[in-house]
């Protein structure tokens, strides 16, 4: 039983995808949604640029519509020193234009009462736009720690404020799918999955396994099943996982390989419970 569960491609597993590509790609892996990357997570890192681009925005929207897929999130806000929370406002309508339900948002600035008062403003003024504003927590960034996570979204004190738990971030900040507990269920929005390899790579190299060598749902060694478990009945789930093994392959079969991948494993999870 799937409990009404839906299935998201990140867009980071075929990070190379164009827009357009991303849906198709989330439709031949037979996934209900995507994740749509709309802002660069860091200065360095390239998009192709929906924001401001109207036709662009015309053809996604039909292309989900063709596709029968819709956007579970956009992303990638990274709060550091230098952010202006207002200067996000066209990416929450661009958001809602394209019927997305949530904002995902790291927390990368040295200052923590600055990240809290960053985020409780993202939350302020993405609200008008019916979007929940998810803190993902990743051990090589400030906010590395679900507890860190926790205690900045219950200080916002607003209503469509999350904790996105991934699940190689949790395993690699020392956490445990019983961690969760401390958490509202009324934060968990969605969650996202991948697999990983047994043996955590070097500290140094957390950023480089995050971003390219993840596994597919059920094809490595992290307590997935607990996770579930641990998380809302049926909760809404990405699927963030770009597999060095089959970083060559063109974006439509990654797209289908992943989704085999996560719906095998739900078939596996559903069936014992």
């Amino acid at each position: 039983m799937r409990n009404n569960r839906r299935t998201s491609l990140a867009h980071l597993t075929v990070i190379d995808a164009h827009p357009l590509e991303l849906i198709d790609a989330a439709a031949a892996g037979a996934f209900d949604c995507i994740g749509l990357r709309l802002v660069a997570p860091m200065v360095t890192d390239s998009i192709v640029p929906v924001v401001g681009q109207p036709s662009l925005v015309r053809q996604i929207k039909r292309r989900l519509s063709d596709t029968g897929v819709g956007i579970l999130d956009v992303e990638a806000i990274w709060l550091t020193a230098e952010t202006e929370a207002e200067s996000y406002l066209p990416v929450f309508d661009t958001a809602a234009q394209l019927g997305a339900r949530n904002v995902l948002v790291v927390g990368n600035d040295a200052e923590s009462a600055r990240t809290a008062d960053n985020f409780s403003r993202l939350c302020e003024l993405s609200h008008p736009f019916g979007l929940r504003v998810m803190l993902e927590f990743i051990p090589y960034c400030h906010t590395s720690t679900i507890q860190a996570a926790h205690a900045i979204v219950q200080q916002s004190g607003c209503d469509n404020a999350g904790v996105l738990i991934d699940a190689l971030h949790l395993r690699r900040s020392g956490g445990t799918p019983a961690d969760i507990a401390i958490l509202d269920p009324s934060m968990l929005a969605y969650c996202q999955i991948c697999d990983a390899h047994l043996s955590p790579p070097q500290i140094s190299e957390l950023r480089t396994e995050a971003r390219s060598n993840r596994l597919y749902p059920g094809e490595g060694h992290l307590p997935l099943f607990e996770l579930m478990r641990a998380l809302p009945p049926g909760i809404d789930v990405g699927v963030e996982a770009p597999c060095l093994e089959h970083a060559g392959k063109p974006v439509i079969e990654r797209g289908h390989l992943c989704g085999m991948a996560t719906a095998e494993f739900f078939k596996a999870f559903d069936a014992i419970g």
